[in-house]
């Protein structure tokens, strides 16, 4: 009479709550990436699902506020744009702000949003966040284009006006750094909303508030020239103003560069991304007790 020897199987997987303090598991996250791209489509396809004008809010929204802007900041106010045309200048700051806002609204209240997904199936809850991020992209792109094309109608009416090609290279560089800061401080107000609710209100209040100290519709040569002070160094030293003057330094020729401010603001970015994955983390053990 022969035995056999029975040798237990590995596990494929194992599913646990007990994690590392900073866990972003990419061959994880692969192996889930058609799920990934549904929820990207999700995102893209629900947000104006029901409405009249669907995907033309994309491009009525940055067109409303820089003409806006342009009206109150430059006509009013007597911003100077440096030879720039202001609506071109606005359209410019609104379009990097955008995909930056979108990021961190669209993260700040992943837990609540999507609690009855969480609490029935198991996924990397990173993607979610992700997802939003990815789905941006196209609203950053088609405002993008609308910019390139005023750009280019500006360009033929004989408006002074270039694209610093030197530093375009860094244009990716810059997108990275607006989807790092967007991810990683959504993730950390998401994980600072499942416990307190109310905080969703403050945060539209807070972002509107960050775009005005962000550069968004004046250059920082303005801001020194015209604030306090402490709130020029407020301004100079954000690290959404970077992203903004870089943005329009590159694309309009306007404004200044420096390697420190850029490197700086790489840096502070993957900071504040690695900072909210660790909360995120953390949050994602025992938010379902919470919510």
């Amino acid at each position: 009479m022969s035995t056999s020897k029975s040798s237990e199987a590995p596990w494929l997987y194992t599913i646990s709550s007990k994690h590392k303090v900073l866990d972003f598991n990419f061959k994880e996250i692969w192996r889930y990436r058609d799920l990934l791209l549904l929820f990207v489509k999700r995102d893209i396809v629900t947000v104006y699902k029901q409405t009249i004008l669907g995907p033309l809010w994309y491009l009525i929204q940055p067109l409303f506020t820089s003409v806006i802007f342009t009206l109150v900041f430059n006509n009013l106010g007597n911003i100077q744009t440096g030879g720039v045309p202001p609506f071109l200048f606005n359209l410019a700051g609104i379009t990097a702000w955008n995909y930056f806002k979108e990021c961190l609204t669209g993260t700040s209240d992943t837990f609540v949003k999507n609690q009855n997904i969480f609490g029935k199936v198991y996924f990397p809850r990173v993607i979610m966040p992700m997802s939003v991020t990815i789905s941006n992209l196209l609203k950053f792109g088609i405002q993008l284009a609308i910019f390139l094309g005023f750009f280019m109608y500006y360009s033929f009416t004989g408006t002074s006006i270039a694209i610093h090609w030197a530093y375009l290279p860094l244009f990716p560089v810059y997108v990275f750094m607006m989807a790092l800061l967007g991810l990683g401080l959504g993730m950390i107000l998401s994980s600072l909303t499942t416990k307190y609710r109310d905080l969703t209100v403050l945060i539209g209040f807070g972002v509107q508030l960050l775009m005005y100290v962000s550069a968004v519709p004046y250059p920082v040569a303005e801001a020194q020239a015209k604030f306090p002070p402490m709130v020029a160094q407020c301004v100079i030293y954000n690290p959404i103003t970077q992203i903004v003057e870089g943005f329009r330094f590159m694309l309009l020729h306007s404004g200044s560069f420096s390697w420190i401010g850029f490197l700086s603001t790489l840096a502070i970015s993957v900071v504040v991304f690695l900072l909210g994955l660790v909360v995120f983390n953390k949050t994602e053990k025992s938010f379902v007790d919470v919510v």
